[in-house]
């Protein structure tokens, strides 16, 4: 049976004119090595290769609060209450809370910045460890089972956090400029060139 682990991050929330409490962040940070634990003055650390989502089994992952099965799902891939994105810096994700108190609890404490940092359970494929730097690479995942905002992060470099609805729109204009101009420029490169 594969070995379940667990990994943390940054979050935050967006707050939205028509009640939703978004939240967004990266659960999953590419190439960027941490100490999981230091032993006789040798840290131990892991890093996860850009890639390592790819053909990962994430068809139906949940987002919850310190991976506790205790407390009640706040959303999830199934249902589109949270969506996974892989881009360059990692796991990207969005979900709108479930309006539970739960929910609203776990919201305003993002919000406040109580909890600021994400953790993701996982099974590998396929890793690697380099004794020399005692750092063990992450090629593949073979399943994400959840992504979760926590208390204490095993990766400091992710976040969530909460963010105004008009951030967020903001935000998603400068985005599509962004790719209209590249898609400009690669039009323009591939008409001269």
């Amino acid at each position: 049976m594969d070995k379940r682990e667990i990994r943390i991050a940054e979050m935050r929330v967006l707050p939205a004119d028509n009640n939703d409490m978004i939240v967004e962040g990266y659960a999953i940070v590419f190439d960027q090595p941490t100490v999981l634990y230091e032993y006789d003055g040798v840290q131990y650390k892991e890093v996860i290769a850009r890639g390592a989502l790819d053909g990962a089994d994430m068809r139906d992952v949940p987002f919850k609060y310190n991976h506790s099965d205790n407390i009640m799902v706040m959303a999830r891939t199934r249902n589109k209450t949270l969506s996974l994105t892989v881009d360059d810096k990692g796991l990207f994700i969005r979900a709108n809370l479930a309006p539970t108190t739960a929910g609203k609890d776990l919201y305003t404490l993002i919000d406040r910045r109580d909890i600021d940092k994400m953790s993701f359970s996982f099974t590998v494929q396929t890793d690697s460890y380099d004794r020399a730097t005692h750092t063990r690479t992450i090629q593949k995942f073979k399943r994400i089972y959840d992504v979760a905002a926590v208390d204490m992060p095993a990766y400091d470099q992710t976040s969530i956090s909460a963010r105004s609805y008009f951030d967020t729109q903001r935000e998603a204009e400068a985005r599509a400029a962004a790719e209209l101009a590249a898609r400009k420029k690669r039009l323009i490169i591939a008409t001269y060139f």
